[in-house]
């Protein structure tokens, strides 16, 4: 990987966006040891939309730091795109969450004060995109998302959802090659919920972007092509492939086998 401030290149592709090779992750030692992930070998492949599970303290969102780049395994190896980013430097790992990974959480995580627009163009801002080019993109993001006539309003003139999508928004400007959905429907209402999840699977088909999202709503996984559930630091013996959701897009889904 080049460091670079514009996009580095990877070193190596993969059909693998994410592979963990008996990936661990302690805490403590003796008595208090805790394994947070225990040998765990996992790949997501470039395309899919999978659903990461498990009841609190399973490792799930243990799993999603380290896929993030916001944690890394005591031992085992992550490999990115083929890429080993166990041998990478800090200011490596902060290049490939700027420009590789996108993300989402629960609590949208937009500046109050500021617009729709400039919250979306704010990571091109930290990559120093122009601001011609950064105005054109973050438009671009938010009309993918169905916000084109909210471009001007801040996050308070917005519904829950309409900030949710502002947010997802702001995860695609940077075009990356993985976006990290963390509970992205907890703190909307059951309509919004079902809203999101047809948004996140069309940009799953259309713009064949690799969905990585941490649920702990079953009815949400419904939508995924895939469920990797964890417990106690392991994965459980078997994937779960899904059939689309009756709700979901009209267009048909490939189901990992």
């Amino acid at each position: 990987m080049t460091l670079v401030h514009e996009r580095p290149a990877l070193a190596a592709e993969s059909a693998n966006v994410v592979e963990f090779v008996e990936l661990y992750k302690i805490y403590g030692r003796g008595d208090a040891e805790v394994r947070a992930l225990d040998g765990v070998s996992l790949s997501i492949r470039t395309g899919e939309f999978v659903a990461i599970m498990g009841a609190s303290g399973s490792g799930k969102s243990t799993a999603m730091n380290i896929i993030g780049c916001l944690d890394a395994p005591t031992a085992g190896q992550y490999l990115f795109h083929g890429v080993d980013v166990g041998g990478l430097d800090r200011d490596q790992h902060a290049l490939l969450r700027r420009h590789y990974i996108g993300f989402v959480f629960q609590g949208f995580n937009l500046l109050a004060k500021t617009s729709a627009l400039e919250n979306v163009e704010l990571p091109l801002v930290y990559r120093k995109v122009p601001a011609k080019e950064r105005r054109q993109r973050a438009l671009a993001a938010l009309a993918s998302v169905g916000l084109a006539n909210r471009a001007t309003h801040v996050p308070s003139e917005l519904s829950g959802g309409q900030q949710q999508r502002v947010a997802i928004a702001r995860a695609l400007v940077t075009s990356p090659s993985l976006l990290l959905a963390d509970e992205p429907t907890g703190n909307l209402d059951s309509r919004t919920k079902v809203e999101i999840m047809r948004l996140l699977v069309e940009l799953n088909e259309r713009r064949g972007i690799t969905i990585a999202m941490v649920t702990h709503e079953p009815e949400m996984a419904e939508y995924v092509q895939r469920v990797i559930s964890f417990r106690d630091g392991r994965i459980l013996p078997a994937d779960s492939p899904h059939a689309p959701h009756p709700s979901a897009p009209p267009s048909q889904r490939s189901v990992s086998p």
